[in-house]
């Protein structure tokens, strides 16, 4: 029986490519990460709704190479399995910047988790299941394309058998992201295919063993949101578990998007949760993604979010700050200035990788974002970061705060105000009411981008606030600047040291 229900997503912003396992009462999810560290945010839940991040699966810089110059927005870790067999969590992945395929392990979720095992595989989106004789079997989407299969060993990585081709879909472009599973007497193979933007959709095949043959389910793609009004889209790359009450559950990535035609997306894949029912015939149905469904039965654990105000108080970063490409232990510090974040520039711009940045994913349509910050004789701010061509950033340093907007090949300082010294509260706001209009001369609300992003000397939310400028969000959308990642909002330094005293990530309705 349902007591409760549930909206998606169930982990907002820019949490990709779910995977999930569960042992007894207790799930785990872990996500792509891309170019950020540390990488793969670990997720833990009693109730596949509540999320708690638990930790980030790779959060040693040996784990992680992500070598620079070389490594790209939107490269590094792309889609990972998480699954728990013979008493150890396994965790396999692909760094496309830094090595291939690789397994971890740990005997807690928590870690320590191990350094890479490497594979001897071509190809991203590997998958672990295992036989009951202990045979491992690693599914995979292969260099040339389709879905491959090959017997490993996980713990040395050695391809004992193969690579050779499985069931790459129903004929839509781009399998990939598969999942084997034993259920009763079938294995089934569950994939992502037409591409994970509006075409993405989900597959299903069935055989009695993993080397085939296979059958396609008669209905599928089992799941598309393709070609539907649903505020919902994008639906794909799923990973299936069963509760303990029986029932079965499809996690999966989906979009939000929003603005005029096309419509954009800004916060990036998200996590959703849709149930699976089994027919008669023994094949999974899905219906489309809902956004508000009754919650599995039995347990009901709510979890605390990370705290709206972080004070640096602490000995350690949260796991949910994050940074692109790399953190050098030099780059930042919690006990030089007890209380605050210093942050020591590495990096002159935003524009080119190797910058001193530590930001937290944007998790909600509207929000504010405040920090208190020093610049010292140095400069640095905040930034709504979605690669180094796409960022907009209000910033102190030299007596000034401005704020300044890159668009591709375009870099502008659009607002510029005298400051005194000391420390400055900076705030950016994001709303998706009162637009502004595509340009200063159109008046046509149909034209707007999805949101607005307003930038603050002052506390946006308090009296005596400076308004500095509004940008137009659509330029900070995937559909603009391409790519698989969303927007993250930081603290950064590009020249000198500077210390934020506390960084505050309000969500609302409307702000």
């Amino acid at each position: 029986m349902f007591d409760h229900t549930y909206d998606n997503p169930v982990i907002s912003g820019f949490h990709p490519d779910p995977s999930v396992c569960r042992v007894g009462d207790d799930y785990y999810l872990v996500c792509s990460s891309f170019e950020y560290v540390p990488g793969l945010p670990l997720f833990h839940s009693r109730d596949l709704v509540h999320w708690e991040q638990i930790g980030n699966v790779l959060d040693r810089p040996a784990q992680l190479p992500l070598p620079l110059p070389g490594s790209k927005a939107s490269g590094g870790l792309y889609a990972p399995t998480i699954r728990h067999h013979d008493g150890r969590f396994w965790v396999v992945n692909t760094n496309v910047d830094g090595g291939g395929n690789f397994v971890v392990t740990a005997e807690r979720p928590e870690g320590p988790w191990s350094d890479p095992v490497w594979i001897g595989l071509e190809g991203i989106d590997p998958d672990l299941a295992w036989e009951e004789d202990g045979t491992c079997w690693c599914a995979f989407s292969g260099p040339a394309g389709g879905v491959n299969l090959a017997r490993i060993d996980p713990v040395t990585g050695a391809v004992l058998e193969g690579p050779f081709p499985t069931w790459s879909g129903s004929g839509l472009k781009y399998p990939e992201a598969p999942h084997l599973y034993r259920v009763g007497d079938w294995w089934y193979l569950l994939i992502a295919e037409g591409g994970t933007e509006r075409g993405h959709a989900v597959s299903v095949a069935r055989a009695r063993s993993p080397r085939g043959p296979w059958e396609g389910a008669p209905g599928n793609p089992l799941l598309s949101h393709s070609g539907t009004g649903s505020p919902i889209q994008n639906t794909g790359h799923a990973d299936l578990v069963q509760a303990p009450d029986g029932s079965w559950w499809m996690v999966l990535l989906g979009v939000r998007p929003r603005g005029f035609t096309p419509d954009v997306h800004v916060l990036g894949r998200e996590t959703f949760l849709t149930p699976v029912e089994w027919d008669e015939d023994g094949w999974p149905v899905v219906a489309p993604v809902p956004e508000r469904h009754p919650a599995p039965g039995g347990a009901w654990h709510p979890v605390q979010g990370p705290p709206a105000r972080d004070d640096f108080d602490g000995t350690a970063l949260a796991p949910h700050w994050i940074s692109p490409f790399t953190r050098p232990e030099g780059s930042w510090s919690l006990t030089e200035r007890p209380g605050s974040l210093v942050l020591h520039a590495t990096g002159p711009t935003l524009d080119t990788a190797g910058y001193t940045f530590v930001g937290r994913r944007q998790q909600h349509h509207d929000c504010r974002v405040t920090a208190l910050v020093d610049p010292g004789t140095g400069r640095g701010g905040i930034c709504v970061r979605l690669d180094e061509a796409h960022h907009y950033e209000v910033e102190a340093g030299d007596g000034e705060v401005r704020v300044v907007a890159r668009i591709g090949p375009l870099s502008e300082t659009v607002a510029q105000r005298s400051a005194p010294p000391g420390p400055l509260l900076l705030g950016v706001t994001v709303r998706t009411s009162d637009l502004v209009p595509a340009s200063p001369l159109l008046t046509d609300g149909h034209t707007t981008g999805p949101d607005t992003l307003a930038f603050w000397l002052g506390d946006p939310a308090a009296p005596g606030a400076h308004p500095l400028a509004e940008l137009d969000g659509r330029y900070l959308s995937t559909e603009v600047a391409a790519g698989f990642t969303g927007r993250v909002i930081g603290m950064y330094a590009t020249e000198g040291s500077v210390a934020f005293d506390w960084f505050e990530y309000v969500p609302a309705s409307a702000v």
